[in-house]
């Protein structure tokens, strides 16, 4: 009888504990993000992309109920800090999906957390092809991978540039690395000579003793791959030096939000860069998206907000079709995944010694009269490119 007692208040406050994870009328969900430190200017963008798209998610009745309740964790751009993050989501608070992150080696460290532990992750922003080429059964890609960032960039070039030479800078990061990399590679499908291809360290600020070397290379291409500081002083100081190219180029990143033309200023004018959106692009929703972003911030998103925007669409689109919210079911639900959203088309595949990869097109965009227009493909074009490139004293 004692036992039958203790039975029965053991159930009774089981019941109580319970109830409120069974009647909860929310899915939370945590993302980590670099919201301090160098990189936390586009863990910012994203932020605000994701808070957008849950308030259009939520208005429309949620998911299967439930509305999505957000909240982030700022990981600074560290891996053992994404690192400890992810870890807590998946052990303590059972988290079945894991969104975010910004840099490569922070999604490096999720992905290997997220591996070991059988708990989808969904990558929004990070490029290095390694993360995606290890045979992962529960990382899922949403955004291109480094070795395709250029080719709208790298068929400007061949198609119009036509460059005999190329100088490559890139910064000691997964993404610098990866993005060098790949431009060295491409240079040699449009016959361009690398005349010059040197590393710099991130969060360096005095860049004058590189660019004295690539003046002196005299290259008819400078293409660099940075964040947003380096990349807007860069362009400053070979401004200062008047190094004149044909072309200035930049692999995405820094060289492709808004703060680089604030930052550079008119050293930025005619820069072109590799991006994976822009706001003048037909996608469904993207226009609206783009514009609302701007009213509420004043900018323009880059593409790393389109990216965030749309995973947080892809997730309930897995969520919603889910058979239950399993970390496995969740992870099938993500594989079976072919939507159209304002970023790009979604659809997960293995191809080119790559898994659970989404690979969508690519554009170049130019800054002109301190505006981003998309100069490339010409079928995406918001306005024509501006080639030749006026030398720096030609200019006003």
């Amino acid at each position: 009888m004692k036992q039958l007692s203790l039975i029965t208040i053991f159930l009774f406050l089981f019941g109580i504990f319970a109830l409120p994870a069974l009647a909860a009328d929310t899915f939370d969900l945590v993302i980590p993000l670099p919201l301090t430190g160098k990189p936390a200017k586009f863990g910012e963008i994203m932020k605000r992309s994701y808070e957008i798209a849950a308030e259009e998610i939520n208005a429309k009745g949620g998911v299967k109920g439930k509305k999505i309740a957000l909240s982030f964790e700022d990981s600074t751009g560290k891996p053992e800090t994404a690192r400890a993050i992810v870890e807590k989501l998946i052990d303590s608070k059972k988290q079945p999906i894991i969104v975010g992150e910004y840099t490569s080696a922070c999604a490096k460290a999720v992905a290997a957390v997220a591996e070991e532990r059988k708990t989808p992750y969904l990558i929004v922003a990070s490029a290095d092809d390694d993360i995606t080429q290890k045979h992962y059964k529960y990382v899922f890609r949403q955004n291109q991978v480094n070795a395709h960032y250029g080719d709208a960039v790298v068929s400007f070039l061949k198609e119009v540039v036509k460059p005999k030479t190329i100088a490559i800078l890139y910064e000691s990061s997964a993404f610098g690395t990866s993005g060098a990399d790949a431009m060295e590679k491409d240079a040699a499908s449009f016959g361009a000579k690398v005349v010059l291809k040197e590393k710099f360290e991130t969060g360096a600020i005095d860049f004058k003793p590189l660019l004295s070397k690539v003046k002196a290379a005299q290259p008819d291409v400078i293409y660099t791959v940075a964040y947003a500081n380096e990349a807007t002083l860069i362009m400053k100081q070979a401004k200062e030096l008047r190094i004149d190219a044909k072309l200035y180029a930049g692999g995405a990143a820094g060289f492709a939000i808004p703060e680089f033309i604030k930052g550079a200023q008119d050293a930025a004018e005619y820069v072109v860069s590799a991006t994976l959106w822009t706001p003048q692009l037909n996608y469904p929703g993207a226009r609206e998206f783009a514009e609302k972003y701007k009213a509420k911030y004043g900018d323009y998103p880059s593409y790393h907000g389109a990216s965030a925007y749309a995973a947080l669409f892809v997730t309930a689109d897995a969520l919603t079709r889910a058979k239950n919210w399993t970390p496995d079911a969740i992870r099938d639900a993500l594989k079976a995944t072919h939507l159209k959203t304002a970023y790009a088309p979604v659809k997960f595949e293995d191809k080119e010694g790559y898994q659970n990869q989404n690979f969508h097109e690519t554009f170049a965009i130019q800054v002109q009269k301190g505006e981003f227009e998309t100069i490339w493909p010409k079928s995406h074009a918001s306005k024509p490119y501006v080639y030749p490139v006026p030398s720096w004293k030609e200019r006003k």
